[in-house]
């Protein structure tokens, strides 16, 4: 009977540090979550080849969005992201970073030219980034504010070029 309780108590302790470790470390299932800092971004620009600097985001409301041409929710919400971009890429410390996820540029640049976008598109070749952020699959959306922190985490599609997703991102350019 000791021994019993001597075993659960073990366990019992075990699990709780884990949960403990897990809260402390992060706040959503093992990604980093709103209000942390947001990881670095590496990237390369799908056409030029030419990589993203941490100094050219330095300051500025960064849109990052992880899709592929092959995913269905990706297709639905790329109207939005083209309006957003269009309407957004004017304005003065905003930054679109669209990264392709187990894509092609190729693939993803024959779709976008078939739909008419016009949005920035990159390539995430050594993972990095999708790794850092905790990407689960596509599309996922973070929303960076002026000083690095992961202001938003969207998982799956959204309409960004709603009155509520400009009034966000507005609200976080005036800051």
């Amino acid at each position: 009977m000791k021994k019993n309780k001597a075993l659960v108590l073990a366990v019992l302790l075990a699990v709780a540090g884990i949960v403990i470790y897990a809260a402390l470390r992060t706040d959503n299932g093992g990604h980093r979550g709103v209000s942390n800092g947001a990881p670095a971004i590496h990237v390369v620009d799908a056409i030029s080849g030419r990589g993203v600097t941490p100094g050219e985001l330095q300051g500025k409301v960064v849109f990052l969005n992880i899709w592929a041409s092959w995913c269905q929710p990706c297709k639905e919400e790329m109207p939005s992201i083209d309006a957003l971009y269009r309407t957004m890429s004017y304005a003065d410390g905003f930054r679109m970073i669209t990264v392709l996820y187990k894509d092609t540029p190729e693939s993803a640049l024959s779709y976008m030219k078939s739909m008419g976008y016009t949005f920035p598109v990159y390539t995430d070749p050594e993972g990095t980034t999708a790794g850092d952020y905790g990407v689960t699959g596509v599309p996922e959306t973070y929303v960076i504010d002026k000083k690095g922190v992961l202001a938003k985490r969207v998982i799956g599609g959204m309409d960004w070029n709603s009155p509520e997703a400009r009034d966000f991102l507005q609200t976080l350019l005036k800051q």
